[in-house]
């Protein structure tokens, strides 16, 4: 999004990069609601030789999650490489990840910014605290699952859906498809940001947090949603159980007015909490098997040469 300075240095770098890759292999640019000329500059090279270039343009500003996701389903390739438009991502480094993946036989390389040409406030520390944390919760240890570069398994990440803000947490939703052994990380080159401004802050730390319980949910409860409701309501149904047994002994066993106890009303409400956590557990299951995961974008056009 709004890119245009850093366009043409990074198709050129691009090109570059891939000049002695021994396979074919096409580029893909993703136009996320641009204001200013990075549409019109990226069609320019729709006719450069050696160029197999792809231009999707967004109907309006929808994320990078959206960006990546179109991306994945646009591509054809066996392999898909990832990287941000800003240049601090390096190409240079795609021809090596595409050995190293292969020889390791995995199906997402990721690549890890080592030396991080960021600020130590505003960027690293974050990163490093939401890092430690996402690979403690999810257990996929990856030091930096914010890095753009990344080398996927076609066939692997066109089974995952990326929505909302869910692309920090890829590695993650690889991880619910394959084994998490199958996932690595490679130190790659990472650039200072050399034109316009960076399109995150010290914000997104805080949706990382509410995010993150969003992806604990679906990796361990996707397939089966009515055991993460139905053993919460079975816990509270427990409890509800207790407090009425009690009470009923109090009322028949010493004879003993409850009807005034507030732990009667407790004891009611718990049992209602219970039946409806149960119930909601059983409509999301259902809705797991009817519901089919809309696609979060909406492309106005695809460019590519004489179309």
């Amino acid at each position: 999004m709004n890119e245009e300075e850093s366009l043409g240095p990074l198709i050129d770098r691009i090109c570059d990069a891939m000049k002695g890759f021994d396979k074919s292999w096409e580029l893909i640019l993703i136009d996320d609601g641009s204001t200013d000329r990075t549409l019109s500059y990226a069609r320019s090279y729709l006719g450069r030789e050696g160029l197999v270039l792809r231009i999707i343009e967004f109907q309006r500003n929808f994320g990078k999650a959206a960006g990546l996701q179109a991306g994945f389903d646009a591509a054809r390739g066996r392999l898909i490489a990832t990287l941000d438009g800003d240049l601090q991502n390096d190409p240079y480094d795609i021809p090596s990840m595409v050995a190293e993946l292969d020889a390791r036989d995995l199906d997402l390389l990721c690549g890890w910014r080592k030396a991080r040409q960021d600020a130590l406030v505003l960027r690293k520390i974050p990163s490093w605290c939401a890092n430690y944390l996402i690979g403690s919760v999810t257990g996929v240890k990856i030091h930096d699952n914010g890095c753009g570069l990344k080398l996927y398994r076609s066939a692997v990440i066109k089974q995952v859906r990326i929505l909302g803000g869910m692309h920090r947490f890829i590695p993650a939703w690889v991880a619910s498809v394959v084994p998490s052994s199958r996932i690595g990380e490679v130190v790659v080159t990472h650039h200072a940001r050399q034109f316009g401004e960076s399109k995150y802050g010290i914000s997104r730390t805080i949706r990382v947090f509410l995010d993150l319980l969003s992806v604990l949910f679906f990796m361990r409860f996707k397939q089966r949603p009515g055991h993460f409701f139905g053993t919460i309501g079975l816990v509270i149904g427990a409890i509800s159980s207790l407090i009425l047994l009690y009470l009923f002994w109090v009322k028949f066993g010493l004879g003993q007015d409850i009807g005034t106890r507030p732990l009667l009303l407790i004891g009611v409400m718990l049992f209602l909490t219970s039946i409806q956590m149960i119930t909601t557990g059983i409509l999301a299951e259902m809705l797991t098997r009817s519901y089919d995961t809309p696609k979060n974008y909406v492309v106005r056009k695809t460019y590519q040469k004489d179309a």
